[in-house]
């Protein structure tokens, strides 16, 4: 893109060229066999008592607009499940159903954020919140954790961050890209910090059902006098494997949410007919597909560790989602440049957590989305990459 061309671009555009991810799928297309753990696309497929459901709708007709806040089955259902799991108590009017869940982020930003505002994010977090912000014309504030908490968010952390601009806190649990979780007790220390500076929250849960070990999610608007105060943010991708389905949602407060909604309607009119009936059957149907996925992802995050531990590369504490936020400058070069050299060399593809925010190049988010011998495999390609890099660099192995 030339230059001239480029200041035909709005000011809220923040990249003018294509994204690093973009850039290393690209690169990942001139290369034969390579093991791709890098996006968050689980690659499970959506169980076929979803899919029937889909298939059903169509055939019956589900092929037209539908309510603008959802399905009233849809929207009860997800009322149903979020109290099933230790959330709030909605009704079916504090519940949009949308597009996704990151296209719910950017509604929740252009409805509740104005310029001049502040918006909290964890550092190393989900990058388009922060997107989200700097199109509502607000700043993104980070708030940077490290290997020393885990990557888990805590409530000091987000004390030194706040001003009085401070208007939005997102707290991704589990958190993308880290797969780490933050405690209960944490959870409420930062919900009586949001209460104490009026902070408006979003509680993004849409890896809760995917937690291991002894690992609870603690749902942020049923804690005291957090509801008022809340967005809930969750979907299907990732615990029913539906990210092509698209379809997500939000909940929050009667007052809030009927503005907000007006939004989602002018940008989407209504997420497909089709995708909410899919939903529905998730919701409403047998849940053993989630426990199944659940363990499934628990096998192949043992078998990534295992060989970051033979590799000598440390790793934050993989507590939930699919991902294993790995130390790769260990082998001598900065994340970005590893991860390069580990797509062209090794035909592995992982993200550095720079696209995610994090505030230096040292990690690299490894995602859970290819079997176990998929992923030894991997293993096998990474050591040999990591060998070559230390021979180049002269550090020794672990």
């Amino acid at each position: 893109m030339t230059e001239s061309t480029t200041t035909r671009l709005a000011q809220r555009v923040k990249l003018k060229d294509a994204h690093l991810v973009t850039k290393m799928a690209e690169i990942a297309e001139t290369l034969d066999d390579v093991i791709k753990l890098g996006r968050g696309d689980p690659d499970l497929a959506t169980p076929d008592h979803i899919i029937k459901a889909g298939q059903d709708a169509l055939a019956n007709g589900g092929t037209h607009y539908t309510h603008a806040l959802g399905i009233a089955p849809l929207r009860q259902a997800i009322a149903d499940n979020i109290r099933a799991h230790g959330g709030a108590d909605y009704a079916i009017d504090e519940i949009v159903v949308t597009p996704g869940g990151q296209h719910a982020m950017f509604m929740i930003a252009l409805a509740l954020l104005d310029p001049g505002d502040e918006m909290l994010v964890p550092c190393p977090g989900y990058n388009p919140y922060a997107q989200a912000a700097e199109m509502a014309g607000a700043q993104v504030v980070q708030v940077q954790m490290t290997m020393e908490t885990n990557f888990t968010l805590t409530a000091e952390m987000i004390r030194e961050k706040i001003t009085p601009k401070s208007k939005i806190l997102v707290l991704i649990n589990p958190n993308n890209p880290t797969g780490t979780v933050t405690p209960p007790d944490e959870v409420e220390r930062i919900a009586r910090l949001a209460i104490e500076h009026d902070l408006i929250v979003i509680s993004d849960e849409i890896y809760a059902r995917l937690v291991y070990g002894n690992q609870r999610i603690q749902p942020v608007a049923s804690l005291p006098g957090m509801r008022e105060r809340t967005i809930t943010l969750s979907g299907f991708s990732k615990a029913y494997a539906m990210t092509g389905w698209r379809i997500g949602y939000f909940a929050g407060p009667r007052e809030l949410i009927l503005p907000m909604s007006e939004i989602n309607h002018a940008f989407a009119i209504s997420v497909a007919a089709v995708s909410q009936h899919a939903a529905l059957a998730a919701l409403t149907g047998d849940q053993d597909c989630v426990e199944d996925m659940r363990r499934i992802y628990d096998e192949r995050r043992l078998a990534l560790i295992k060989g970051f531990q033979e590799m000598g590369i440390p790793y934050a504490e993989p507590q939930g989602a699919f991902y294993v936020y790995a130390d790769v400058s260990v082998t001598g070069l900065p994340a970005s440049l590893f991860c390069e050299r580990l797509l062209s060399e090794g035909r592995v593809m992982i993200y550095p957590g720079r696209i995610y925010g994090d505030h230096t190049d040292d990690y690299a988010r490894v995602s859970l989305t290819q079997s176990v011998p998929r992923i030894r495999e991997a293993i096998e390609r990474m050591k040999s990459v990591v060998h070559t890099i230390r021979q180049e660099q002269k550090v020794p192995a672990a």
